[in-house]
């Protein structure tokens, strides 16, 4: 069907197909360069949220128009990643994990020189390509460097990186864009991808494909009943966050009547939590699935329900908030973890359901959580998140045993 041989012919490459005690350090290398490309390619992706003022000032452009970046590289990425997989044909993989790398480079340097607002959206348009590429051979790829049973494990290092970048991009960015200028924190992203590159070269051991992808490969997928129950946890769980995340900020100023600066720290709180999870999460997930899968769930229903029902009491925000970040921290680790275990025979295909589930759902829970709150108050998009994760239980409890 899809690169069957070349996801798990781990000796192809000289590593175990299970999952080893002890990683070599050549692994541990390989894995670690693969998180600091996630780091690199995210800080980018979430950089426009400290430069917005600067940059529409630089260009000329209201501030929503120039929040349209963020839109731009999310579209082109929902696009790309159906597609990825079947552009790369036969390339060997880590050719196009450094290709991707190249581009990041690219765009973000074009996205700094920017003297219009359209070379600027054209560079955010490349890195979306970058970011949707990388993801999509992400699960495959750490598959293949730490062996199939310990891939939670492996994601969770790989997504580190994510939660790293989501909690330092926007406030370094702010603070570099008003010491030197938005443009030169653009720059230092590409600053970032060329180390991602280098550890890339020097690390990842060749990964050559047996096979090619084709479209209709990458939909048959969507024909297993495994498939099409993970594709559906990633729907809902990431549609309830991003309805209700997006609107933590005014529910603890509104609700819990909360300043700017404790805000901020429980902000901070979520973000330190999303790393603890992550590495919580692979563990979990490696162990077993459909228990990750559950506990994932109830985490993020339990606080988002209860912010709802208690939040108008600071101390019990703050613990629901940091539990909130807990919860999303294990979901980019336990949700692909859980889609791949459906496809274990072609984890590039199933990276591309992956990476289209995810965009899908984050543009509709950022549609409809805007909806909400302007409809119905600053608790309902949170109560959305509740129903929404809640129903991921019941998913995890329907996913057939293997």
């Amino acid at each position: 069907m899809t690169d069957t041989t070349s996801q798990l012919d781990a000796p192809a490459i000289g590593l175990d197909s299970t999952a080893p005690s002890t990683w070599s350090p050549t692994t541990w290398f390989a894995v670690i360069s693969m998180a600091a490309t996630s780091f690199a390619l995210v800080s980018a992706e979430f950089l426009p949220a400290g430069l917005l003022t600067p940059m529409a000032r630089d260009l000329g452009v209201s501030e929503g128009t120039a929040g349209q970046v963020v839109t731009a590289t999310a579209s082109v990425g929902a696009v790309t990643a159906l597609l990825s997989n079947v552009l790369i044909g036969k390339l060997n993989r880590k050719t196009v994990l450094v290709g991707l790398s190249a581009l990041a480079i690219g765009s973000n340097l074009l996205a700094a020189l920017a003297t219009d607002f359209w070379l600027l959206l054209l560079g955010r348009a490349g890195l979306g390509v970058a970011l949707s590429g990388f993801w999509a051979l992400s699960v495959a790829v750490v598959a293949r460097l730490v062996g199939t049973n310990a891939t939670g494990r492996g994601m969770a290092i790989v997504t580190l990186g994510v939660s790293l970048a989501t909690i330092a991009a926007p406030s370094m960015g702010a603070l570099i864009s008003d010491w030197i200028g938005w443009r030169a924190a653009t720059a230092m992203t590409a600053g970032l991808a060329a180390i991602a590159m280098l550890l890339q070269i020097l690390s990842l051991p060749t990964l050559p494909a047996s096979t090619s992808n084709s479209l209709s490969d990458v939909f048959r997928l969507t024909k297993r009943r495994t498939v099409q129950l993970g594709m559906l946890a990633i729907l809902l769980l990431m549609t309830g966050h991003f309805a209700g995340s997006v609107y933590v900020r005014p529910f603890l100023e509104q609700v819990t009547l909360l300043g700017t600066g404790p805000i901020a720290l429980a902000l901070l709180g979520f973000g330190i939590a999303s790393v603890i999870g992550n590495v919580a999460g692979g563990r979990l997930a490696d162990a077993n699935i459909h228990t990750a899968l559950a506990v994932t769930g109830v985490l993020m229903a339990f606080s988002a329900l209860a912010l709802v029902l208690w939040g108008a009491q600071s101390g019990i925000a703050f613990a629901l908030v940091t539990l909130w970040g807990f919860a999303f921290g294990m979901a980019p680790v336990v949700l692909p973890t859980n889609l791949s275990r459906g496809a274990a025979d072609a984890l590039e295909a199933a990276g591309s359901l992956m990476v289209v589930s995810f965009q899908v759902a984050i543009s509709i829970g950022a549609l409809f959580g805007g909806y909400v709150v302007d409809h119905f108050g600053a608790s309902a998009p949170l109560t959305f998140t509740a129903v929404l994760a809640a129903s991921t239980i019941v998913l995890a409890l329907l996913q057939p045993r293997s």
